[in-house]
């Protein structure tokens, strides 16, 4: 059985991904922030008849955590399949590139850029060890250099923007150092979704989202690596403004 860690899942995208990823015959670690969120998204999923999860307390912004629970899946297993980095935070509003407070912006490059950095160096043994190894960064196409700079619309959001850029440049290099293994790594907007992210606005459900980021854990030899996917908004990626 393939094994997967599905990070920022107890509830939303992550958990989603983590359903899906299940039902793919993957057993998936939850990794959760806040112990009682996982154990319940775990005791969610139980009840749907999905017993191939396991919680495991995750905090992104601590390394000590990070490397807490990077020793507890080692001993369980010698291998990791599929990292997917979904942690991430918006920063709250305003977030306007003159006003926002540097503590804004360090506590969302904490948690979407260097727990990301954190979380992919703590594993990258395990998914080493792995025949087929995938890593999915969650992103968003807010992060698009080309679309900000479009005058003619869109949000304007500097701090979570910058961080999502920050995310791309750094998963462009990752796939570069991997590119003579088998590894597949490759950043995925899920789309404008129905979440507590967005207040439950939207155009995508969080299935839809999940099964954007899950086709990319899911991808085989043949796939993209390196690559900005945005399939809600650019169906091939060649059409994406990148």
């Amino acid at each position: 059985m393939k094994i997967a860690l599905v990070t920022g899942a107890n509830k939303g995208i992550g958990l989603e991904v983590a359903r899906q990823l299940a039902q793919n015959g993957f057993f998936v670690y939850l990794g959760c922030r806040n112990l009682e969120s996982g154990l319940a998204a775990v005791e969610k999923l139980k009840a749907e008849g999905i017993d191939n999860i396991e919680e495991v307390t995750l905090d992104v912004t601590d390394n000590e955590s990070v490397y807490s629970v990077r020793e507890i899946i080692g001993k369980k297993t010698e291998v990791l399949d599929v990292l997917v980095n979904n942690a991430g935070i918006s920063g709250g509003f305003p977030q306007s590139a003159l006003d926002a407070t540097l503590e804004q912006f360090r506590t969302v490059f904490e948690t979407n850029v260097f727990g990301v950095v954190s979380v992919s160096q703590a594993f990258i043994d395990l998914l080493k060890k792995s025949p087929e190894p995938r890593i999915v960064n969650v992103s968003s196409a807010m992060g698009s250099l080309s679309l900000a700079a479009d005058p003619s619309g869109g949000y304007h959001m500097a701090v979570y923007q910058s961080s999502k850029a920050a995310l791309n440049m750094y998963t462009v290099n990752l796939a570069y150092e991997l590119r003579d293994l088998p590894f597949k790594v490759n950043m995925v907007c899920p789309g404008y979704t129905k979440t507590d992210f967005t207040g439950h606005q939207g155009t995508s459900t969080v299935q839809e989202a999940g099964q954007r980021i899950a086709k990319y854990a899911l991808i085989d030899q043949n796939g993209p690596t390196g690559k900005f996917m945005s399939e809600e908004y650019f169906p091939e990626p060649e059409s994406c403004p990148w």
